[in-house]
């Protein structure tokens, strides 16, 4: 039981010393743990606030007992103190602060303006570069038709820039309207550059006239019997007006916004966030804070803002179902508008963000009693001491001992957390095509670097008796205690629904014969399956790009590529005496008789 009066008292003494400064603060128990991190304009006056405990709900009145010390960051502005925040928060997990488990990116359309010929892409991921961005979209699909209507009606090409450079006829997108051909001269590269800024201008919400002005130059080039132009303006019209019947009137006028909804329900808290970009809806997705029970939502929009934009790039304006405590803060960190709207379009939209949230909750709720079902049917068919928190499934796949690779993946209550993962490329040389040895491996491996916080409660493989029997093997060393190793073997005739399920000191046994949780396991193992294969593939495809060249000491990135540059393959560069391969940028006489002696050995 921890004593109120002595937290108080210890927050009370670092209060004295606080610095009134911009910064962060944590909060440190009697065992050296992080109980929450904050971040605060004045420091000194924000944990100020904390010493009120009658104002305080109950769960902030339990930190504040448990308080020992406290430690202090002073940093520049604002968005600096969120940015720390949010790097402490992950590294610490705080068991007081709300945080956000999914820290995914989101798709963009890019389009490359510095190129010659600029390309439209997809692109995930951090922007460092000064190519325009599009987005986010809140899934892959609405990025994918976006593009596809994109390609329809503005004709820029979206192929990679080495194969674009080395095409010497037109390519299938050309044939079928969706490119403009300027990799073999179909298009000068000033129209080129007018269908890319049109297509910048679309996207911005700039151009509305568009459509108007490709229907006059249509006619145009109907009237001049230049029908096949009159044929592709025609098209590129049609596809501007899907995307225009798509376009709600709700959304008219809204340049950069997210518009997001709360909701409370059943225990769970979920906020949706909607994506809207000019006059566009780029979709929404759901997120379920944890350790928000007993937060108020005040509190849980904040620390969402917080954790959320400082890994996505705001938009102009965020809405929000209420007023915000610390929304000044917010606005100068962020580097846009909060706002809360009572009437309007914009009142409708967050109304519609809370009815998707519900939705959410709904949909969550239905999954996770599912899950439990089959979890609590598990614990009795499987003789197990507890409903397991973490199920890990493991497989390997290989060609013939080749790019052979291994993968975990695990499965929670709340569905398979895809964050934790993991591959595995298996090191073993003259055992590859073993795979009981390449099991061993994996397992091995996932065992030596296993903490208290990831220790998993059942093991699943994908194999029979002598798969398990072989980890067993290989896990001897190990503590096993209150691990369960289950091993799933294909039925007769690789038959999906007739699997035989292995344990040790167990008779091998069948489910029933599409039960619900025969159904599960099959999932379970399914996803492994698919996990691993993509694995393998990705590690197959790469090989493709791999040289005799890359295997010389000493040779990186840039040398093989002056390297290849300079003689035009491998082979050639194999065949070149020591002279000529002095004459390539950057290669002296000691690397030059290196890569010499390397094919000459």
């Amino acid at each position: 039981m921890f004593d109120i009066k002595q937290g108080l008292n210890n927050l009370l003494k670092h209060i004295r010393i606080a610095p009134e400064a911009p910064g962060v603060y944590r909060m440190i128990g009697e065992h050296e743990e992080v109980l929450y991190v904050g971040k605060a304009k004045n420091i000194r006056k924000r944990i100020t606030a904390y010493s009120h405990l009658n104002k305080l709900p109950v769960r902030l009145q339990q930190m504040v007992a448990q308080i020992v010390r406290m430690e202090f960051i002073i940093v520049e502005n604002e968005a600096r103190a969120l940015l720390v925040e949010n790097e402490l928060i992950k590294k610490y997990k705080p068991r007081y602060n709300i945080l956000l488990k999914d820290d995914k990116t989101f798709p963009h359309l890019m389009i490359d303006v510095e190129a010659e010929f600029p390309c439209l892409r997809k692109y995930r991921g951090i922007r460092k570069d000064k190519n325009k961005y599009f987005g986010p979209f809140a899934s892959v699909l609405a990025v994918n038709s976006v593009s596809d209507i994109m390609q329809k009606a503005f004709l820029l090409r979206s192929c990679r820039d080495n194969v674009f450079k080395n095409r010497q006829r037109p390519c299938l997108m050309y044939q079928i309207k969706r490119c403009s051909g300027p990799c073999v001269g179909k298009i000068s590269a000033a129209d080129y550059r007018r269908l890319v800024n049109e297509a910048i201008a679309f996207l911005e919400g700039r151009n509305t006239r568009l459509q108007e002005e490709l229907s006059q130059k249509m006619n145009a080039a109907s009237a001049a019997e230049d029908y096949e132009t009159a044929l592709v303006l025609r098209d590129r019209i049609r596809a501007l007006t899907a995307v225009q019947s798509k376009q709600n009137v709700e959304y008219a006028g809204i340049k950069s916004a997210d518009i997001i909804g709360f909701k409370r329900d059943k225990g769970i808290t979920c906020l949706q966030i909607f994506f809207i970009r000019s006059g566009q809806n780029c979709g929404n997705t759901p997120y379920f804070p944890e350790q928000a029970e007993d937060a108020d939502e005040s509190e849980i929009l904040e620390a969402f803002l917080s954790g959320f934009y400082t890994s996505h790039i705001p938009p102009q304006e965020i809405a929000v179902p209420i007023e915000l405590e610390n929304k000044a803060f917010l606005e100068q960190a962020l580097g846009c508008k909060i706002n809360n709207y009572k009437k309007g379009n914009k009142a409708a939209l967050l109304k519609m963000a809370e009815v998707n949230a519900q939705a959410s909750i709904d949909r969550r709720v239905a999954m996770m009693a599912g899950v439990k079902s089959n979890l609590e049917e598990f614990c009795r068919v499987f003789n197990l001491p507890r409903l397991p928190q973490r199920i890990e499934i493991y497989d390997n796949s290989h060609n013939q001992g080749s790019f052979a690779v291994g993968a975990m993946v695990v499965a929670t209550p709340e569905g398979f957390d895809k964050k934790s993962y993991r591959t595995f490329n298996i090191k073993y040389t003259d055992e590859t095509r073993d795979d009981f040895a390449m099991m061993q491996e994996v397992l091995r491996r996932r065992f030596a670097r296993m903490t208290p916080e990831n220790k998993p409660d059942v093991i699943l493989l994908d194999g029979g008796r002598g798969q398990l029997n072989a980890v067993h093997e290989s896990l001897k060393d190990f503590d096993l205690d209150g691990i369960r190793i289950i091993a799933i073997s294909k039925g007769p005739d690789r038959n999906a629904g007739r699997e035989f399920y292995h344990q040790q000191g167990y008779e091998s046994f069948e489910l029933e014969y599409r039960s619900p949780l025969a159904f599960y396991l099959q999932n379970l193992r399914d996803e492994a399956h698919r996990f691993v294969i993509g694995a393998h593939r990705q590690k197959r495809a790469k090989s493709v790009y791999k040289s005799r060249i890359d295997e010389i000491e000493g040779i990186g990135a840039k040398r093989k590529r002056d390297l290849l540059s300079y003689f035009g393959s491998a082979e050639e560069v194999a065949q070149a005496d020591v002279k000529d391969l002095q004459k390539v940028s950057g290669i002296s006489k000691k690397t030059a008789e290196k890569i010499y002696k390397y094919f000459h050995n």
